[in-house]
């Protein structure tokens, strides 16, 4: 089947926010594309594992990990520097992977994914803080919601491609 990216830059900022709430999400989501809508572009580049159906069922597994985790007392603040700095490593993992596919410059889309995923970051974090405040909810069920916003937006993106 052919990938189908009409806007790769939107895209990639859609895929950058989803990388700031959760880490995972956009590789995942990239990947599994992908993996069953293979680009010639990426066969002769370093970001040709993205394309493979085992590194999406890792990273599936990684994000089933991330969810879990997400809602344990220990889990670290998204806005801590070494979460942060994987949220954007995420989001330009992604960027680079969608750019490159569709015959663009891989280092402009790591560029957007990165800076999208890093505004998504504070920006989900201090919305995650507040909603818990305004509504008197546990942390973990405002997480529970942030997840099935992360996964529909997957799923559309995923259907969209």
């Amino acid at each position: 089947m052919e990938l189908k990216i009409s806007h790769p830059f939107w895209q990639v900022v859609g895929l950058g926010a989803l990388a700031g709430m959760r880490s995972t999400s956009a590789p995942v989501i990239v990947s599994h594309i992908l993996s069953h809508h293979q680009s010639r572009n990426l066969d002769r580049s370093s970001l040709k594992f993205m394309q493979s159906r085992n590194i999406a069922l890792a990273l599936k597994i990684l994000a089933v990990g991330e969810i879990i985790g997400d809602k344990l007392p220990s889990a670290p603040n998204r806005i801590k520097p070494g979460s942060l700095i994987f949220r954007m490593l995420s989001g330009a993992l992604a960027g680079a992977s969608v750019y490159k596919a569709t015959g663009s410059k891989a280092a402009t889309g790591a560029l957007i994914g990165s800076a999208a995923a890093f505004a998504s970051t504070f920006g989900s974090f201090w919305l995650r803080k507040d909603a818990v405040k305004i509504n008197n909810a546990t942390d973990p069920f405002i997480g529970a919601i942030e997840d099935a916003l992360v996964i529909g937006s997957g799923i559309e993106f995923s259907n969209a491609a």
